[in-house]
């Protein structure tokens, strides 16, 4: 095997690849989407690599089974958009790059944290246009502030490093504590209620699952301290959408700053400038002042880049040599293949 489909491919994506494909695969980068209107554009390949805001569900799996497809890699950490049971009847390995760089997505979650506060695009929106007025833009010092972080594998672990040394009080929650940040003097593992009626600043680090799902609904937010800021870089549908326009509106959330959107397919990583915000939901978001919306950008540090590039081809490297379902290293179906 060695033909390759990239899909959702976008300039920065292709380069990353391209200078890294020691190995001589033969790839093909669409612009467009994986999903059931265009599976059809995967006849002649190997295999896919597809991202967050692809779809591999029942009949797209089988699909590309029929097409002679045999493995799915993901070039990202999340999976919800695949279903895996399709997959592992069909045959399908599918793999995934579990860790490819924490600090990247850690860091823009501050930073969006450190723009909020300090009112950081509306400043200098004003002085773009003349107007060096300081009124509306008080912010707050992080230091003592309480942080809640929601979930504390690789990417909450190195946002709390990264809290800790704004001198900031942690409350973690995580079913599974890391045991290095435990013994930060600076963090507290907790549950999650008291996690939101203590927290100043609450972030999101888990994956999109059942369980997870609008994690964040109107039950979390009426537990959570007034004017509490939300940050969410993991998965959009951690945070149902509607409850926290009613938050907001209340101003129990004081400020919201998301890189991620629970119906991102239609908009993020496209040019939409030259048309209409039919989502109104989204649209209703970019309507409030104190809510910081990126286009789900936590990734793209030049490091990142190359960690899911290198990850990747070791994916289909293995899978290459003989290795399917739970053999392989990152793969996610143990009877795929």
């Amino acid at each position: 095997m060695s033909n390759i489909a990239f899909y959702d491919s976008k300039p920065y994506t292709q380069r990353s690849f391209e200078a890294r494909n020691i190995r001589g695969y033969s790839i093909t980068f669409f612009e467009h989407k994986l999903t059931r209107d265009t599976v059809a554009s995967a006849a002649g390949f190997d295999a896919v690599c597809i991202f967050v805001n692809d779809t591999v569900d029942a009949e797209v799996a089988k699909r590309l089974r029929a097409l002679g497809i045999g493995l799915v890699a993901l070039r990202c950490s999340g999976y919800n958009n695949v279903d895996l049971n399709a997959c592992a009847r069909h045959g399908i390995s599918v793999v995934r790059v579990p860790g490819y760089s924490p600090p990247s997505v850690a860091e823009h979650s501050v930073a969006l944290m450190l723009a909020l506060n300090r009112h950081i695009t509306r400043a200098h929106a004003r002085v773009r246009e003349g107007n060096f007025t300081l009124n509306g833009l008080t912010g707050f010092e992080m230091r003592g502030k309480t942080a809640g972080i929601v979930g504390t594998g690789r990417s909450g672990t190195c946002a709390a490093e990264i809290l800790s040394g704004f001198r900031c009080s942690i409350l973690a929650y995580d079913p599974h504590p890391a045991e290095a940040l435990a013994k930060n003097p600076q963090v507290r593992y907790t549950d999650l209620d008291t996690l939101f009626h203590h927290s100043d600043i609450i972030s999101l680090y888990v994956p999109l699952l059942p369980t997870t799902r609008h994690l964040i609904n109107d039950e979390a937010i009426r537990k959570m301290k007034r004017g509490v800021m939300l940050i969410n870089t993991s998965r959009g549908a951690l945070v149902d959408t509607a409850a926290l326009i009613r938050g907001l509106k209340r101003g129990t959330i004081g400020s919201a700053g998301l890189d991620v959107y629970e119906e991102e397919s239609d908009y993020f990583f496209e040019d939409r400038s030259e048309g209409v915000i039919a989502d109104d939901l989204l649209a209703r978001l970019l309507t409030f002042n104190n809510v910081l919306i990126t286009s789900h950008q936590g990734f793209l540090t030049h490091e990142a880049l190359d960690a899911i590039a290198e990850s990747t081809f070791d994916n289909i490297a293995e899978y290459l040599d003989g290795k399917r379902g739970n053999e392989l290293t990152n793969g996610l179906c143990p009877k795929c293949g």
